[in-house]
């Protein structure tokens, strides 16, 4: 009988061993979604990019990043199919279907447009905004507490942001007077960010001019209708095809002598200054919400969430070039100093 006891209790630690083994295992594979688990399928998500890879470059990677810091591999454990619109918003709803219809098991989007096609294309596969304009505004999310629906993520008041693009300009460019807002009049969130730039524009004694584009082949004849307008200086939104076309707006601009703000972007390319948020910080958070929903969790349990961080960045060659003293006051609070 102790013999059968001793032979018994080896069975029983060998087989401890092997459910010990296994666990280690399972816990070194990268985490799947439950119901990846349930068909042992590998879970795909799809990414809706209003504009292109290269254009999102950083904020993409920090996505991709933070999904590899979380147990990820691409490919292995995880499918992410890409699509981009290439700053045609027109494009959105083709592509946001054509993701669904894959399907997918979760949506990423970039930018409100993108999240709207998303969220027309389909009301049950949760959608991640990584990053998006006013999304109570918008009709996207019902509150910030409790989204009422299958979007989550991350949003960033864009009226309050442009706003302040516009003090910073006149902080840095006291004599103002005469001040040209671009935008995008396809972006649903530029009524709001109008209203606020407005105001603001009131309080600091400057006049607001509007001036419209949809596509960067429109941005000559706005740039010639600026000059005839005799505006000193240039406010851009966030809108993704500005974004995408940096370059372009900063080189008109400084044709024009033009004082320019925007997005960071904007002085990274050669304009005056940009103010905005940290951007790949949100795509990494985007990750976070990715690993939550595959592991069970449903974007109305998820709270929409706001920035916390916004970055400074000013080019004091452009300033130079424009003949511009930047006060040091303003140079103290930058994030980044281009020389």
């Amino acid at each position: 009988m102790k013999r059968f006891a001793i032979v018994d209790f080896r069975l029983s630690f060998a087989a401890r061993g092997l459910f010990i083994v296994a666990l280690v295992v399972a816990l070194l594979a990268a985490p799947l979604s439950a119901h990846a688990q349930q068909t042992g399928k590998i879970p795909r998500i799809g990414f809706l990019g209003a504009s292109s890879e290269s254009d999102l470059g950083a904020r993409f990677e920090a996505f991709q990043q933070r999904l590899r810091d979380l147990g990820y591999v691409e490919g292995r454990t995880l499918i992410i199919e890409r699509r981009w619109a290439e700053g045609h918003y027109d494009r959105l709803p083709a592509l946001a279907a054509e993701l669904v219809g894959l399907p997918v098991d979760l949506l990423v989007t970039h930018g409100t447009p993108g999240t709207r096609a998303a969220k027309r294309a389909t009301t049950t596969i949760p959608i991640v905004m990584a990053a998006s304009g006013d999304a109570v505004a918008a009709g996207l999310v019902a509150s910030l507490a409790r989204s009422g629906g299958n979007v989550t993520g991350s949003t960033v008041f864009s009226p309050e942001v442009t706003a302040k693009r516009l003090e910073l300009l006149k902080e840095a460019v006291p004599l103002l007077r005469r001040v040209a807002f671009l935008l995008n009049p396809d972006d649903p969130g530029t009524a709001a960010i109008l209203r606020a730039m407005t105001l603001t524009a009131t309080s600091l004694n400057v006049a607001l001019e509007q001036f419209e584009a949809r596509g960067p082949r429109e941005f000559e004849g706005v740039f010639t209708a600026m000059a005839t307008r005799r505006i000193d200086a240039l406010v851009t939104t966030n809108d993704t095809m500005f974004i995408t076309n940096a370059g372009r707006l900063a080189a008109l601009a400084a044709q024009r002598r033009l004082p320019s703000v925007g997005f960071t972007e904007l002085p990274q390319a050669g304009g005056l200054m940009g103010y905005g948020v940290d951007f790949p910080e949100l795509y990494r958070r985007a990750a976070v919400f990715v690993d939550k929903i595959l592991k069970g969790a449903t974007p109305a349990d998820l709270p929409v969430e706001q920035p916390t961080r916004f970055d400074l960045v000013i080019n004091l060659k452009t300033a130079k070039a424009l003949g511009l003293t930047i006060p040091q006051s303003l140079l103290m609070r930058a994030d980044e100093v281009i020389q």
